[in-house]
């Protein structure tokens, strides 16, 4: 798998350089920049010590649709839950989520919001899952480079795995989602139900045999009812 670690809309320097800091020790190199303050500045790099070129060579975007695309699996961090979710996945249980996708994912991003007030509702719907750490207070809470290190001190063990990797995009999870959406508009269940986000949300917590189990059903439907477009 690969790891990207994405903060939006950092306001303080001194959060990136030491997030870069961070997934640097844990093994990580590649950080994603959404509308970020000034990471390149002198505080910046100070605090990042010794990961300066994981400042200089983070990617940066101008928004948060742009830096999530292309990714196959999008894991929201939050400090506090909201309703545009139900599964909210404390941060000890996102290895072996993850561990279980191992063949039907490979690009997987780590997403952090701004300092002051995280990450947006609609940013969060957008997210394949949400996550938050599991807190003793409520105050003081954590900082966002303390956040990303957490994070990425638990991911670590997954850049070693000695695991074959078989990835297909065409059987890939975020395949499967596309499906699923297709064939709940093809039987006439609407986005904006209650159910709809719910089937989409519960899809993102299946393993790797159940991803193809599915993909195989859903093809016997497209053979049976031609659902899907020709060129899928």
């Amino acid at each position: 798998m690969i790891f990207k670690f994405l903060l939006i809309e950092p306001s303080t320097p001194g959060n990136v350089g030491a997030a870069a800091r961070a997934i640097k020790t844990m093994g990580f190199d590649q950080l994603c920049l959404v509308n970020p303050c000034e990471y390149l500045s002198g505080e910046a790099q100070w605090l990042a010590h010794g990961s300066i070129d994981i400042l200089e060579k983070a990617e940066v975007y101008p928004s948060f649709d742009a830096a999530i695309e292309g990714l196959d699996f999008v894991i929201g961090t939050t400090a506090k839950q909201r309703s545009v979710k139900e599964d909210y996945l404390p941060l000890n249980g996102i290895k072996k989520i993850l561990e279980n996708k191992c063949n039907s994912i490979e690009k997987v991003g780590i997403i952090f919001g701004r300092e002051d007030s995280g990450l947006r509702n609609e940013e969060l719907k957008k997210c394949d899952l949400v996550s938050s750490i599991p807190l003793k207070t409520t105050y003081p809470s954590l900082n966002l480079a303390q956040s990303v290190m957490l994070y990425a001190y638990e991911l670590s063990g997954l850049t070693s795995t000695n695991k074959p990797n078989t990835f297909n995009e065409q059987k890939s999870l975020a395949a499967l989602k596309t499906k699923v959406e297709i064939l709940l508009q093809h039987i006439g269940m609407k986005e904006e139900s209650n159910i709809y986000p719910r089937i989409l949300e519960r899809l993102m917590f299946l393993g790797d045999t159940d991803v193809h189990l599915l993909h195989s059903i859903c093809n016997k439907l497209d053979e049976k009812y031609t659902i899907y477009p020709k060129n899928k």
